[in-house]
């Protein structure tokens, strides 16, 4: 019977896994951007409002802020041989959550002063799922989403 009870607890444990990552089924809620290598104009940006009701540390990674469950933005990306780079700017301290086509996940908190990105040197064709979210939690606070093949300036 004891045997019976720990394989029944054991079976719960695998089945419950690690906390479920965000739905990147979920439709965007700043909408998708369709680029392919040498966009114009470069860089792309889009209005946002960072933040969520989520924790990104919960996705591993180095991820933190509070994010939202549906992506902010979707970029569908053919990729060439330039590097990508996705980068916020806002007046709040912002944090990136990048989920890349191969399903796994980029996080960065500070890029350029308290404004995150990451730098994709060979990015690979296909859906990104972007979230900006807001460090120390919260949500509400205006941000810019920027998409670029050219490395950001301070």
């Amino acid at each position: 019977m004891v045997n019976k009870l720990m394989a029944g607890f054991l079976a719960l444990g695998v089945l419950a896994g690690p906390v479920a990552a965000q739905d990147v089924s979920l439709r965007p809620t700043f909408g998708t951007l369709d680029l392919r290598e040498n966009f114009q104009p470069d860089p792309r940006s889009i209005d946002v409002t960072a933040g969520g009701t989520l924790n990104a540390e919960r996705l591993g990674n180095g991820c933190t802020g509070s994010i939202a469950n549906p992506p902010d933005v979707r970029l569908n990306y053919e990729a060439g041989r330039l590097p990508l780079y996705i980068s916020v700017q806002s007046g709040s301290d912002t944090t990136l959550v990048v989920n890349l086509p191969d399903g796994s996940w980029v996080c960065n908190d500070d890029f350029i002063d308290l404004n995150p990105g990451i730098v994709l040197n060979r990015p690979a064709s296909g859906q990104y799922d972007i979230w900006i979210g807001v460090f120390g939690g919260g949500a509400g606070q205006p941000a810019k989403l920027l998409i670029s093949e050219v490395p950001p300036r301070r």
